[in-house]
C-alpha cells in the first residue's frame, strides 16, 4: 500500500513538472511590433496571468488529488469495517457519507480561491 502510494505521488510530480515546463513551449508571440511601453506592458500582464494560472491549476490540483486520495482511504476503511462488522454498517455508511461531503467541500473551496485567483487578484 505504501509503495503504491510513493508511486502515485512520484507520478503526480512528474506530470506536475512535465507540465510546467512544457507550457512556455507552447506559447507564441504572434503579436506586431509596437512601442516598448506598450510591449512592456502587454508582457507584463501576459506573465501575470500565466501565474495565476499557475497557482489556481496548482491549488485545484492538490485539492483534488488529496481530496481524491483521502476519499479512496476513507471508502476503503469503512468497507473494511463493514465487513468485520456488518450490523454496523448503517451506522459506518452514515459517518462515511458525511465525512465525504466535508472533503468534497474542501475541494470545492479551493476551485472557488482558484476562480478567485484568476478573476479577482
Amino acid at each position: 500500500m505504501k509503495k503504491a502510494m510513493k508511486k502515485i505521488i512520484v507520478m503526480m510530480m512528474m506530470v506536475i513538472a512535465l507540465s510546467a515546463a512544457s507550457v512556455p513551449a507552447f506559447a507564441a508571440s504572434a503579436s506586431e511590433p509596437e512601442t516598448a511601453v506598450t510591449q512592456e506592458a502587454q508582457t507584463t500582464e501576459a506573465d501575470s496571468t500565466g501565474q495565476k494560472a499557475y497557482a489556481a491549476a496548482i491549488a485545484v490540483g492538490l485539492a483534488a488529488a488529496a481530496g481524491a486520495i483521502g476519499m479512496g482511504i476513507a471508502i476503503a476503511k469503512s468497507v473494511e469495517g463493514i465487513s468485520r462488522q456488518p450490523e454496523a454498517a448503517g451506522k459506518i455508511r452514515t459517518s462515511l457519507m458525511l465525512g465525504l461531503v466535508f472533503v468534497e467541500t474542501a475541494i470545492i473551496y479551493a476551485l472557488i480561491i482558484a476562480i478567485l485567483i484568476i478573476f479577482v487578484l
